[in-house]
């Protein structure tokens, strides 16, 4: 199956809508989130498969954009997508739309100055947000062609808008389904959500000028609302620390600890905590050499939906040996960053 694609996992919408410490339309607004989750996931099968079908087919078709554009609607609080185009969302007045304009072209000039990437498809794809979708709705979503975001509750959840890691994680899904192709169940969806954690991150980071010491490495951070702070969460995960309680999602960190079935958002923790390490026992910047294997391993072969977590480690390891044959200690730093985790 195609990629989920949602920041939030479903079992957090649904663990919340129970949670008696909110209000009632709280615990509705979570209830109809996690409900929504299981429809689009129909329509992003579809999406999907066409828009892999067409980038296959078409290749050599047309001529390819520089760049890509970038686009923003308001869904006006409605479910159907694309909404009402926002003329001039740089100069908008609505905070969001400028928000979403601002990191959405920091997010492509990210993936075309550090990977020599072409928006998400590597052709120029316009790169398409709708605002405002629902009423108080609790995620924000890659659904095959574009990105959703909701306004968030207020109180758990800001405004999907605010996390730049959250973009760029979305955003990241749109590059792992026009590259590696990774299915979204078992092993292959923990290294699908990995990845867009990964990229997520490296993007905050790399937009804020921080190394991988000035990191938090937490993934979003800034979408935690009052009432998540006042319960003692700090952010969704901990790339340094996946299982630490100050996660509302915490995670697994070694790879015994992933069984058949287990939620792609839990089973990433293992490769993302693996990243983690390796760009940390590398130092630097995260993109400038844990980023570049990871990223060639996910773009250098071919469309591979079953790939497991072993075999992509491996793939980062020949990296690290073909690329940085002079410099042993990244092929060091990155093998002992996977046997850490069990891999």
């Amino acid at each position: 199956m195609p990629c989920t694609c949602y920041i939030i996992p479903r079992k957090v919408l649904i663990r919340l809508s129970r949670d008696k410490s909110l209000s009632a339309r709280q615990r509705k607004s979570f209830a109809t989130t996690a409900k929504f989750e299981l429809e689009w996931r129909k329509a992003r099968t579809a999406q999907s498969l066409v828009s892999q079908a067409a980038h296959e087919t078409l290749l050599s078709g047309g001529a390819i954009a520089p760049k890509p554009a970038i686009t923003v609607y308001n869904a006006n609080h409605g479910t159907t997508v694309p909404g009402l185009p926002i003329s001039n969302p740089a100069k908008s007045k609505d905070p969001d739309a400028k928000q979403v304009f601002s990191v959405t072209t920091d997010v492509a000039t990210f993936y075309q100055a550090v990977f020599g990437r072409n928006s998400v498809d590597n052709e120029g794809k316009t790169l398409m947000s709708s605002l405002h979708y629902s009423i108080a709705y609790n995620n924000a979503f890659w659904n095959g062609g574009q990105m959703v975001y909701g306004d968030g509750d207020g109180q758990i959840f800001a405004d999907f808008t605010r996390g730049t890691d959250v973009i760029g994680h979305e955003l990241t899904h749109g590059v792992t389904q026009y590259s590696l192709g990774l299915a979204y169940a078992d092993e292959p969806g923990g290294l699908n959500e990995s990845i867009s954690d990964c990229f997520g991150s490296m993007f905050r980071q790399w937009r804020l000028k921080q190394n991988v010491h000035q990191a938090d490495w937490l993934i979003g951070r800034d979408i935690m609302g009052p009432a998540a702070k006042a319960k003692g969460y700090t952010c969704l995960r901990d790339m340094a620390n996946p299982a630490a309680k100050h996660c509302l999602s915490a995670q697994p960190t070694r790879y015994s600890q992933i069984k058949p079935g287990m939620d792609p958002h839990d089973s990433s923790g293992v490769p993302n905590l693996a990243f983690c390490r390796a760009a940390v026992a590398l130092g630097g910047n995260s993109w400038e050499r844990a980023g570049q294997i990871w990223y060639q391993a996910l773009t250098d072969t071919p469309p591979t939906r079953t790939m497991k977590m072993k075999a992509f480690a491996d793939r980062t390891r020949a990296l690290a040996k073909q690329n940085f044959k002079k410099d042993p200690a990244v092929f060091a730093g990155i093998d002992g960053a996977w046997k850490a985790v069990g891999l």
